[in-house]
């Protein structure tokens, strides 16, 4: 009688009598632990049923993962005077939701990097039950992110992959997506950054942000400028297949200044160049005195779509200085490729 009425006091004992009982019965002792100690309150038995419900399918580990069985850990049990379970209700309905989602995230991220995994090599990484890790993988199978070799029983990424993959791209837009990164480039190398598209046989640039070292600018955003004389029009071009390059050019070249190269051969070992180097440069070849330094911009696909470049005075910008000016500029097109979607090699 006295373990039933410290029972019905919230008393430790029983709470304490309650957790050794439970012992002698494996698996139901964590439920009867989690659910005892709410007893006391109104409306703690939903908490019990709950917790009794999570151990009967898992076992105590994965309840304590969930955050429902901290009556295992001593000191953290529900029974501990009023309010615990509470606490722990609401711990629980916090923290598990947030953590499935997590679990899931992971999972998908494990199977792009290994292809395929079976549910012991998941619950594995994920360090969690097999039970647990099955139910996540149900879960991603119904909504058609992952799919399942019946044969062999292994998963892999779905369909619902790519149509979200799909969802995404078309909502990714160059220009916004750039607009930060050529910002902070700019303020890197301290000259005007332009981001250029091919569009027939010219280069048409989107946008324009000026470095602080940049006296009064020409604003170039919206105009075309021609293919063989600028850096961002060999970058443009360089990346095309072969039989497509002579189709965007405008026959004869048109010769600006004494180093713009009008010689188609010159011009093709020009282009080889630029795809060797991963950069294009043009000093003194649309006007004298202004030097640019391009790089290219690729989609989830990896196809070059844009260029980004860094121009200035010649003065400012010497042949010494190119290599770092050519550092930057591609450090850059690679994030804005990042942002667009392109997975690096290796990541």
């Amino acid at each position: 009688m006295t373990g039933v009425v410290d029972e019905a006091t919230g008393a430790g004992r029983a709470a304490g009598r309650l957790g050794a009982g439970a012992a002698k019965r494996p698996g139901a002792g964590t439920a009867r632990e989690q659910g005892a100690g709410t007893a006391s309150h109104p409306g703690a038995g939903t908490a019990g049923e709950q917790g009794a419900g999570t151990a009967g399918e898992q076992g105590a580990g994965t309840a304590g993962e969930q955050g429902a069985g901290t009556a295992s850990h001593p000191g953290a049990g529900t029974g501990r005077g009023p309010g615990a379970g509470m606490a722990g209700r609401e711990h629980a309905s916090d923290a598990g939701p947030v953590q499935s989602v997590d679990r899931a995230v992971a999972i998908l991220e494990i199977l792009a990097r290994d292809g395929e995994a079976g549910v012991t090599e998941v619950a594995r990484e994920l360090g969690v039950h097999k039970s647990t890790a099955s139910r996540l993988l149900a879960a991603l199978d119904r909504r058609e992110l992952v799919a399942q070799d019946a044969a062999r029983g292994r998963f892999r990424l779905g369909l619902g992959i790519l149509r979200l993959a799909g969802a995404a791209g078309r909502g990714l837009d160059l220009s916004q997506e750039s607009r930060p990164v050529c910002r902070a480039l700019a303020q890197e190398v301290g000259e005007t950054v332009n981001l250029a598209i091919l569009s027939g046989r010219d280069a048409l640039y989107l946008d324009q942000v000026a470095g602080p070292a940049a006296l009064s600018p020409h604003n170039w955003a919206g105009q075309r400028i021609p293919l063989h004389a600028t850096s961002d029009g060999k970058v443009l071009l360089a990346f095309r297949p072969a039989a497509e390059i002579l189709e965007h050019l405008d026959l004869p070249l048109e010769r600006f200044t004494e180093r713009t190269v009008i010689a188609l051969p010159e011009f093709g070992l020009l282009l080889a160049r630029v795809r060797e180097c991963g950069y294009a440069t043009a000093v003194d070849e649309l006007e004298d005195g202004l030097t640019a330094v391009a790089a290219p911009v690729r989609n989830a696909e990896g196809t070059v779509i844009a260029s980004i470049s860094a121009s200035g005075p010649s003065f400012r910008i010497p042949a010494e200085r190119i290599p770092a000016l050519a550092s930057a500029v591609s450090h850059a097109a690679s994030e804005i490729s990042r942002r667009l979607g392109l997975v690096a090699p290796g990541s």
